[in-house]
This record gives C-alpha cells, sequence and structure tokens, in this order.
C-alpha cells in the first residue's frame, strides 16, 4: 500500500523537527579530527570514534528539547552530497574505484582533496557553492553509462545507533534519517567530458536519462531504511525553489510514484526560497507530507492551504536556519496557529532549513554584549525555539518563553531604531556619478601599461600565504593581552619580510604581503568597522574542514581609521616590484556575515562600500598603484529565482564600483571569485569594470571560461592554474596545458597567471614548489609567444 494512503492519527499532537544540524561540533571537534587524521596524527579508528561522539550529542541535543524526531544522515565527513555519491558507488575513473565495491573513507577523502592517507592521489572533484550559501559541495561526475551500485551501510548504522540512543524499539520511528532528493542530486551533478558545468546549463536533458537507474538506486536505498522500523524520511528537493525546466518539472511525478511504492512516509522538503509554480507540483506528488521554508520561501504560506490535499502533513520552517537572530515567537506562533485552525496535527513545526549554516551553541559565548546576545540564536537555541512553538500549540503553557523572546525583541527593536545619521546622510548621498572610472577600460590599460610594463603573462597570487603556527600562536597572543603590540609587530613584519622574499625567489611579477595579520578575510575587517560585532565560537562549516566565523551585522557601518596602510606600506618598502593592496568587497562582507534584518540588504551593502572607498583612496595616496578587491560571494548573492536577478546585481555590482571607482587610470582595480558558474551573469561582471579579475577554473580543468567564449570579455583576467584546496601540486606541463586553454578564448596580452585562490591554508614547501612551476609554466610560454611586451 502506498505510504500516503497510510491515515495520520487526529489525535496526535503538532510534531516538532529540525531539517539538520552542524556536524563540525561546539569547538571545531570535527575540523581538528580530520586534519589529524589527514596529517596521520591519528587513526581510521580514532577519526570514527570523534565522529560518533558529535553524532551522539546532536541526537541528544534534539531529544532533550523535546522534539518528535532525530534527525539522523544530516553527519557528513566532508559534504552531505558527497554523501550520496558514496551511498550510490558514483566515484569518478580517475580515483580507480572497484566498481560495485562500498566506497571507503580513503576514497570518500580523495575524491575530495585528491589526496588521503591511502591511495594515490588524483585532482579532486570539482566544488562549488550550495545554492545562494557559503556552503560548497562536492560535485558528482556521472557517465551516460552510470553504474549506481548502493551501498548505505554507513547511514544504517546511524540508524540503528539513533534508535539504540532512543532505549525502545517504540521510539525507532521517532528516528528520522534525511537524504538529498533523487532530482536535486541529478541537477547538481555534471557530466563527464563536458564542455560546461551541467549544474549551470538550462538543458541538462542527458542527465535526466540516467533517471531510471537512480531511480532504482533510490528505492533500493530506501527498502534498506524502511527495514530498520522506520516511519518517516525526509526527502530534500531544494532544486523545487529554482526556475526548472519543463522536462525536469515533469521528472518529479515519474521519480515520486516510483520511489513512494514502500511503507516509508516521505516528507518532501524544499527551502532556501519559495517554490512559487512549483508548489503545486509539490503539493500534488505522491508523498505524505512536504516542508516549506517559511522565512525565505514565506510568499508561499498565502496560496498552500489552497493547493495541499486533505491527507498530507505540511512543515512549517519558520525558524530561520540561515541567520543568527533570535525568533519572535510570538509573530511566528500567530502564524502557526492560522494552520493550525485548519490542518490540526497535520502541521509540524520545523526550521526553515538545516541549521548547518548557524553556529553551534550560543552558551559557547561568554563575552558578548549581554543586550546583543538577547537577541541572538544558534542552533542548540534554534532547536528549543522549534519546540517552544510546537508546545503552545499543543496548549503547554510557554508565557514565560514568549514574554522573554519579546522583551528582547522590544529592546533589541529599539535599539536598532537609533542609527548613525552621518551614515544614513552618505547613503542617501549616493549617485551615479559615484559609480564610474574617470576613463574606459582602453584609456586605462594604456596608462597601466606605460606604468608597470609588466610581461605577457604576468603572474600574481590572490592574496595570502601560509599562516604558520608562529603567526596564529602571535596573534591568539596578542588579542588575549599576553603579547606586546611590539612584539606583535615585530612577528607579523618577520612574516611579510619572508613573504616579499619568496615571492622576489620565485620570480613572480605582482607581489602580496600575505596577509600575516589576517584571520580571515571579512573578519578582519569587520573588527576594523563600527557596526560588527564578533563571536568567539561562532563557527560555521564552509567545506570539509574549512570553518568560518561570520561576524554578525549589528549596526550601522563606517571607518574610523586606516585599516590597512601600515602593512602593506611595510611590505611595498621592502621591494621594487608593485605589491597589491588587499581588502574584501562588499558584497562578500555581507554575505559572508549575519545581515541585520532591520534595513535592505542594499543599504548594508552601500555602507560597506563607501567605507571601503575611503580605504582605497588612502591606499591609492600612500603609493600603492595596484588594489584587490576581492568579491568571491558575487555569484553565490544572486537570488535563487532569475526574475529577482536584474535588481540584485544592480545594486551588487553598485556597491563594488561604489568602493573603487575613486581612483586615478594608473592604479590598476583587481577582484577575484571562486567557485562560482558565470555563464548567466558574465555581463555584470564585465559592469563590475574591474581591470583585471581573477577566478578559480583548475578543479573544472578551465570550463568556467566557456563563459567567455559567447560573451567578448573587454578586461584582463587571471584564471586560476592550480588548485590551492588540494593538497596536490600539479605538474609544470599540467599548468602550462591550462594556459593554452586559457588563451585559446582570451587574447594572450590579457592573460594573467595565478592560483585559482589564496594561500593560507597550505604548508611552504607545497607552496614554494607550485608557486616556482607556475612561473616556468608562464616563462616557457612567454617564450614561445609571437607577443613580446604586455
Amino acid at each position: 500500500m502506498n505510504s500516503i494512503n497510510k491515515p495520520i492519527s487526529k489525535h496526535s499532537p503538532v510534531k516538532a523537527h529540525i531539517l539538520g544540524l552542524p556536524r563540525i561540533g561546539a569547538q571545531r571537534e570535527l575540523k581538528w579530527a580530520l586534519e589529524d587524521y589527514w596529517s596521520k596524527k591519528i587513526t581510521q579508528s580514532q577519526l570514527i570514534e570523534q565522529a560518533n561522539e558529535l553524532k551522539h550529542k546532536n541526537w541528544t541535543a534534539q531529544i532533550d528539547a523535546g522534539l518528535d524526531f532525530v534527525t539522523v544522515g544530516d553527519f557528513a565527513w566532508y559534504d552531505h552530497v558527497l554523501n550520496i555519491s558514496s551511498y550510490l558507488g558514483v566515484v569518478p575513473k580517475r580515483f580507480n574505484h572497484k566498481s560495485g565495491a562500498p566506497v571507503d573513507l580513503d576514497t570518500y577523502f580523495r575524491i575530495a582533496r585528491g589526496r588521503s592517507v591511502k591511495g594515490e592521489d588524483a585532482p579532486a572533484s570539482d566544488m562549488t557553492k550550495w545554492f545562494d550559501t557559503n556552503y560548497h559541495y562536492i560535485v558528482p561526475e556521472f557517465s551516460l553509462d552510470q553504474q549506481f551500485n548502493v551501498n548505505g551501510a554507513s547511514l544504517i548504522e546511524d540508524i540503528k545507533n539513533a534508535q539504540t540512543l532512543l532505549g525502545s524499539e517504540t521510539h525507532n520511528n521517532k528516528v528520522k534519517p534525511v537524504l538529498i532528493g533523487p532530482l536535486t542530486y541529478l541537477w547538481l551533478g555534471k557530466l563527464e567530458n563536458n564542455n560546461e558545468l551541467d549544474a549551470n546549463d538550462i538543458d541538462h536533458e542527458d542527465k535526466l536519462s540516467l533517471l531510471p537507474d537512480l531511480l532504482n538506486a533510490y528505492s533500493h536505498l530506501l527498502h534498506e531504511i524502511s527495514l530498520q522500523g522506520i516511519e518517516w524520511v525526509q526527502i530534500d528537493e531544494p532544486i523545487l525553489s529554482l526556475d526548472l525546466p519543463v522536462s525536469w518539472r515533469s521528472a518529479f511525478e515519474r521519480a515520486y510514484n516510483q520511489i513512494t511504492k514502500g511503507p516509508l512516509k516521505i516528507l518532501l522538503a524544499s527551502y532556501f526560497g519559495p517554490l512559487n509554480e512549483n508548489l503545486a507540483l509539490a503539493c500534488n506528488l505522491p508523498v505524505a507530507g512536504i516542508h516549506l521554508d517559511g522565512v525565505a520561501g514565506k510568499k508561499d504560506l498565502v496560496n498552500v492551504l489552497d493547493k495541499l490535499p486533505a491527507y498530507k502533513v505540511l512543515s512549517l520552517g519558520l525558524v530561520n536556519g540561515r541567520n543568527i537572530w533570535r525568533n519572535d515567537l510570538s509573530k511566528s506562533l500567530a502564524t502557526l496557529e492560522s494552520f493550525y485552525h485548519e490542518l490540526g496535527d497535520r502541521l509540524w513545526v520545523a526550521s526553515s532549513c538545516s541549521l548547518l549554516h548557524s553556529p553551534v551553541d550560543l552558551d559557547s559565548e561568554l563575552n558578548l554584549d549581554p543586550e546583543l546576545k538577547s537577541v541572538l540564536s544558534f542552533s542548540v537555541q534554534k532547536i528549543t525555539e522549534v519546540s517552544i512553538l510546537a508546545s503552545a500549540l499543543n496548549g503547554e503553557d510557554v508565557a514565560a518563553q514568549l514574554s522573554a523572546a519579546d522583551t528582547a525583541i522590544l529592546q533589541r527593536s529599539q535599539s536598532a531604531s537609533v542609527h548613525n545619521d552621518e551614515v544614513k546622510l552618505k547613503v542617501d548621498c549616493i549617485n551615479e556619478a559615484l559609480f564610474n572610472r574617470y576613463s574606459p577600460y582602453a584609456q586605462r590599460s594604456l596608462a597601466q601599461k606605460s606604468a608597470f610594463k609588466l610581461p605577457l603573462y604576468p603572474t600574481t597570487t590572490i592574496g595570502s600565504f601560509p599562516q604558520t603556527k608562529d603567526i596564529r600562536t602571535a596573534r591568539r597572543l596578542y588579542k588575549k593581552g599576553e603579547l606586546s603590540k611590539v612584539l606583535y609587530d615585530t612577528t607579523m613584519e618577520i612574516s611579510i619580510q619572508q613573504a616579499i622574499t619568496e615571492q622576489e625567489k620565485i620570480g613572480l611579477d605582482v607581489l602580496v604581503h600575505g596577509e600575516a595579520e589576517r584571520n580571515d578575510m571579512v573578519e578582519y575587517f569587520g573588527e576594523q568597522l563600527n557596526g560588527y560585532a564578533f563571536t568567539e565560537f561562532g563557527w560555521v562549516q564552509s567545506y570539509g574542514s574549512r570553518c568560518v566565523k561570520p561576524p554578525i551585522i549589528s549596526g550601522d557601518i563606517s571607518r574610523e581609521k586606516p585599516m590597512t596602510i601600515n602593512w602593506i606600506q611595510y611590505a611595498q618598502s621592502l621591494t621594487t616590484k608593485p605589491v597589491k593592496g588587499m581588502l574584501t568587497g562588499p558584497i562578500t562582507m555581507l554575505c559572508w556575515s549575519f545581515a541585520r534584518e532591520d534595513i535592505s540588504l542594499k543599504q548594508q551593502a552601500y555602507q560597506i562600500g563607501l567605507a571601503l572607498r575611503e580605504e582605497v583612496a588612502d591606499l591609492e595616496n600612500a603609493g600603492i598603484s595596484i588594489i584587490q578587491v576581492d568579491e568571491p560571494a558575487l555569484r553565490e548573492g544572486l537570488p535563487l529565482r532569475r526574475a529577482d536577478w536584474a535588481d540584485y546585481l544592480k545594486w551588487a555590482v553598485d556597491a563594488f564600483k561604489l568602493s573603487v571607482a575613486v581612483v586615478q587610470d594608473t592604479t590598476q582595480i583587481h577582484t577575484h571569485m571562486c567557485y562560482s558558474e558565470f555563464n548567466d551573469i558574465i555581463a555584470s561582471i564585465a559592469d563590475l569594470d574591474a581591470d583585471v579579475i581573477t577566478i578559480e577554473t583548475s578543479r573544472s580543468n578551465m570550463e568556467l571560461l566557456n563563459a567567455f567564449e559567447k560573451f567578448n570579455y573587454p578586461n584582463e583576467i587571471g584564471p586560476g592554474v592550480y588548485d590551492i584546496h588540494s593538497p596536490i601540486v600539479p605538474n609544470q606541463q599540467w599548468m602550462q596545458s591550462l594556459i593554452e586553454k586559457a588563451a585559446e578564448r582570451i587574447p594572450a596580452d590579457r592573460l594573467w597567471v595565478n592560483p585559482d585562490c589564496g594561500l593560507k591554508t597550505r604548508a611552504w614547501p607545497e607552496t614554494r614548489e607550485a608557486l616556482t612551476l607556475m612561473v616556468k609554466a608562464a616563462a616557457t610560454l612567454r617564450a614561445d609567444a609571437k607577443v613580446v611586451t604586455f
């Protein structure tokens, strides 16, 4: 019998659940364990033991909060998309994995990193952004003859362990496994030897040919899950929040008619935006319930009751999984009550999306301003918020919790209403003239060539150099007040001097100071700007073991004094070669922070842009003639729906131009972007009017440059020629071949040669080796080129 026909008790209470939790641990325990394993400091058994402890803590937190389900399957060693690839045996051929064999942990890591403790090195799989978040996933690689070999043993083991923790077989149905849905998984992948990243193409027809076999694999995996006594499975299909081709919309009914034939009840979850025209599609699929993001997709709440069949559950996510502000419980409860009146116990209360995108536990923050802390909520607290809302609907007395939330939010609202009038006036006075350079690129280019006299294929890096133990220790001790400013400055100067010396020995053309003094590309600047607040343990996973600690935009943003001048002037004094000034752009400062919710994102971007404009002007006045303003988050901030793109791209591009358009023609502006598909927004990237853009292209084997085939990009570009996220050092011939591929699309006299991202996470030996080979590759091509000068 199809699971959707199973009656849901009319006497059971409203249920509460979350879609997933962070897996890194409150103190980043998973990060340290992974890195210790990769460096062979601990065994695989010790790594697994640490992971099991983290899973146990997450399950216990849900039980203690009184949630009705314990979500299982949200843990990942590196990435939850890669988890599905491992369950289905989707391993690229270059990793020499035996077809049908389980994907062992070292193969898993080699797919993600190119290297693990065991197994031969191979180029890592592509990595790109998970929808419009700063989380990165490992792109599945398919072939047209793809074989799916199911092995979900690790997931089944987690299900059994969670059931054991609950302590009774009668509680088996309280475990809710979560899987990425088959259509989302297929959409996110790419076909082997395809010329473009399929995840960014409109036409995905070739991939749809894999769907029948993929559905068979999913059916098999779901059958294995059902044997554990599970009642509900959460299947995530976030592509329902995208503009989908008709063929893909049609595929949903075919897919879910097949995978719902077993005894499991399926909760179909989508998030990150409204479903719009896909809402009716989702409601009518043969599933037992759907989950809607009531924060980013609140427009759907107006129409869902008209479209939802009378037997289905509706899970509403009104607790924001992507920001850190305390939930307005009274407001959320009022919304839920209107749905409860219609649905009764068919209404479930949830987080908007997985809490993966929030820090772990606010209680770890002992030094935050008490007023600010009173209106914040991290993952552990969000679990409680979900539970409180469900309890209120179920008639339990939660008046004290509601009152405390109301008081804190009212106090914060009153505080936030007092804005910085000077900042507001500056934003109000912004006009189009502030967005434009003095001269067009063609004219600026001539002035810059004359000033810099760089060779063909000029070499540079993205900005950061290895952050050694001495650097990190000095920064930590200085922050704690245990190291004097004189000693701290001396340590940083020694590091800068080493970076300059190393670069000159290697033979790079445009140098950087190495960013030894910087903890994070957003946090460093936020600490020096008014309007930002910071946590000690507010870590969020970006990819694998890489975590970031987003600052909080808590007020109007302004700059009191120069932020980078002293360090960059010192670096420039050590060399006659140009040293780039390094700043983080306004959109990245915005997207990689927890933004305010009381004013628009555009207003916040312009505030940051004005502050950076002052810094850019000061850098130029200090004699720094090349200034890089990084915008890796520009594509990430793009709305999921095309109808919303134009407005965002206009103010995002303008915020960048506002930051840099103050300089003279002879000052060269660079920007950097990483792990983004550019095809759809290439015209807007050109509108940035940066003299030079550096981008990640190495993992995709220069596929991202396909965007430049149909669009005549007017300025200079540096496609990354090796992947810094992998510990593998590529050979010279590999880098030369990538530069040659780039030269097929971009004129050689407008090509730069550089790594694909900053080098802070790498060690000096591999950095030195890779950059030396990169410079040799550029020199070889330069010698062979007909064009002699840049």
